[in-house]
């Protein structure tokens, strides 16, 4: 199979689909892999060391998209990208087409082969290839809270781990998954006061298991969000269903409860938001102020870590990959149930049924659509 790498052109995005080494695994298998020309040139990854691995450069995204069988990236395709997808091509990436019509249609009328990331599943019910990501953004999302927090920020002039004699930072993590336990580490590391919110009673109770009394858990309610939020300085939204819209859990009634410059960040804005008031950011002008509050939204938030990002996530999606090149992706996704659940659209249907629901298409099952 030929494979193609084109460089991401969302903004501020600097990972690649695809390291060298992972590329040389490919080529091991007996694949040819295209890289567009200076692809990962932003985080080290060089040309020469794609040329060693065995992978050929070219200059254009266009003629990767022509040539190649399946295109590996990391996020979701732009307009321009989906207008070159073709039918029968495999694109294997984060998609995120709940909260994006506009890209489901042309993934839709482009009859290619959609794989998403995010939807991927294992033997635990858990999301393998979201996870690497999960992790990156829920440490940096403490990290990016703790900056927002800064006077000069429009913040509240808070330090987030305090100082003796002075209270630390209290910080309200909204889910418990991997997003929210990544968060709630790193603000622990940083002596912040912590509380977790989630509605798996069996999650609270690992977590208090692991982490005692350095780590306050408590059942997600609506009143017990909205009892904290006077007192939180930062609010991390961490909750996700998989595939489908983000639920609502900060009203913007409820900002009004919040203190002038605490701050929210929402690292499920890729989903559409878990607060009312969230719209997408970058990282180039990644806050803005309602009602005082301020809120961190960036689309791609691991892309501020471009280069830990994109060693960790082909760790993650190389087998996969290595999967659909060597069987093809219709006999991959039929042999491997888990792989089967990342088929969002495929010739012209919509194979998931959060996303159909969500944006009002007709659900055809993936082994229906599959034929």
């Amino acid at each position: 199979m030929l494979i193609g790498v084109p460089k991401e052109i969302k903004n501020h995005e600097y990972r690649i689909g695809l390291t060298p080494a992972g590329a040389r695994e490919l080529i091991a298998h007996g694949h040819a892999v295209l890289v567009q020309r200076d692809g990962g040139k932003s985080i080290g990854l060089t040309d020469e060391m794609y040329v060693r691995a065995g992978a050929e450069i070219v200059e254009t995204p266009a003629e990767i998209f022509q040539r190649a069988d399946m295109i590996i990236k990391v996020k979701e395709p732009q307009p321009a990208e989906c207008a070159m997808l073709r039918p029968g091509q495999v694109l294997y990436t984060y998609l995120h087409l709940a909260p994006d019509p506009e890209q489901t249609k042309a993934l839709v009328a482009s009859g290619a082969t959609c794989i998403a990331y995010e939807t991927v599943t294992d033997r635990k019910g858990g999301l393998p290839l979201l996870a690497p990501m999960s992790e990156v953004a829920g440490r940096m999302s403490i990290q990016a809270g703790a900056h927002a927090l800064e006077k000069a920020q429009g913040g509240s002039g808070v330090l987030l781990g305090g100082v003796p004699g002075v209270a630390p930072a209290e910080v309200l993590v909204i889910g418990g998954g991997v997003v929210g336990i990544n968060a709630a580490r790193m603000a622990m590391g940083m002596n912040a006061n912590v509380t977790i919110l989630d509605r798996s009673l069996d999650r609270l109770k690992y977590l208090d298991e692991v982490y005692g009394n350095q780590l306050n858990t408590i059942y997600s309610t609506h009143d017990a969000i909205e009892e904290r939020l006077p007192h939180t300085d930062l609010v991390i939204g961490a909750v996700l269903i998989p595939g489908a819209a983000a639920p609502k859990l900060v009203s913007r009634a409820q900002l009004k409860l919040m203190r002038p410059g605490s701050v929210l960040v929402d690292v499920a804005i890729d989903q559409g938001g878990c607060f009312e008031t969230s719209k997408a950011t970058t990282h180039q002008d990644p806050t803005y102020e309602v009602d005082g509050v301020i809120h961190y939204c960036v689309a791609n938030m691991p892309g501020g870590v471009a280069r830990t990002s994109t060693f960790a996530l082909t760790n993650a999606t190389l087998p996969y990959a290595i999967q659909l090149a060597n069987k093809g992706a219709r006999q991959a996704l039929l042999d491997d149930e888990h792989l089967l659940n990342g088929l969002n659209v495929h010739a012209g249907n919509v194979t998931y049924k959060a996303v159909a629901d969500d944006l009002g298409y007709e659900y055809v099952p993936s082994v229906q659509a599959l034929g």
